[in-house]
């Protein structure tokens, strides 16, 4: 008997490359590989950083990131997209416009702003058009307080001013809103996870004492798409994405990688690629 094919779930991101392999693109498809997930990269812009900072960016132009957003879904196909730096206002509005084209509906936007050094990585014109332009596309969005507080335009001081912030993002357009609060002190993390029909769920971790935490971000979101794409619906991915980043921060925390902010283990427990069920013809 021929046995019947079957095929991975696909997770694209469009992202920012980082030299150093902690975040960005290296990032995320680590982090789709380590989640049993076939993962396709369109590269918006390349970065000369390491575990110390951010030394360079030089931009893809738009034309070209069309193409290869196209070449990917046209033969491939996408299942989940998770959307980090967008430097540039036209480098947006090739994302905006695939959205659209290709019907993409499980979006995961990392509204990549700020660095873990302390780097500007986007330009201040660009945050009005992603604002605009992909805050109601996306499924998600899930900035950092840093991040939350300029899109805003007030710090985000406490655990307790987590769900007005998260409401001021849903006012801009954002359909759901993770608010990532650890940058806040004390020795539990809060997250808020706010959707415009009013459900709230927070989730609670202890902090992990670690230099290694470049590309948890990009980490979180890119599990978030990953889980997406295995069929989740969002709560859940969010929960298991989370559980992802913190086992593996938990994993690198004791691991010497660079003399700054080193990565989290990605690859602590690898799933085997899941394979899915091919629609019927």
């Amino acid at each position: 008997m021929t046995q019947a094919f079957s095929r991975y779930a696909r997770v694209l991101t469009i992202a920012g490359s980082d030299s150093g392999g902690g975040a960005g693109i290296q990032a995320d498809l680590k982090t789709f590989a380590a989640l049993g997930c076939y993962g396709m990269s369109a590269i918006t812009a390349l970065t000369a950083q390491n575990t110390l900072g951010v030394s360079g960016i030089h931009g893809v132009p738009a034309a070209f990131l069309r193409d290869q957003i196209s070449a990917v879904i046209e033969d491939i196909g996408v299942d989940a997209v998770k959307l980090g730096m967008l430097h540039a206002p036209e480098v947006v509005e090739v994302v905006a416009w695939a959205i659209d084209r290709y019907a993409l509906d499980k979006v995961v936007l990392d509204p990549v702003m700020v660095a873990t050094s302390g780097d500007r990585l986007i330009a201040a014109d660009t945050v009005q058009v992603m604002v605009r332009e992909l805050f109601p596309r996306a499924l998600v969005i899930t900035p950092n307080l840093d991040e939350a507080a300029l899109l805003v335009g007030h710090p985000i001081e406490s655990a307790g001013a987590l769900d007005g912030a998260a409401d001021e993002l849903l006012a801009l357009g954002a359909r759901a809103v993770l608010l990532k609060g650890g940058h806040l002190p004390g020795d539990e993390v809060v997250d808020l996870l706010a959707v415009r029909d009013g459900e709230r769920i927070r989730l609670a971790s202890e902090r992990i004492a670690s230099r290694n935490l470049h590309g948890t971000g990009c980490t979180l979101s890119s599990a978030i798409a990953a889980h997406l794409a295995l069929g989740c619906e969002l709560p859940a991915a969010v929960a298991r994405a989370r559980a992802f980043v913190v086992a593996a921060m938990e994993a690198g925390a004791r691991v010497k990688i660079g003399a700054g902010h080193g990565p989290l283990n990605h690859g602590f427990a690898p799933v085997p690629m899941v394979r899915l069920p091919l629609p019927a013809a």
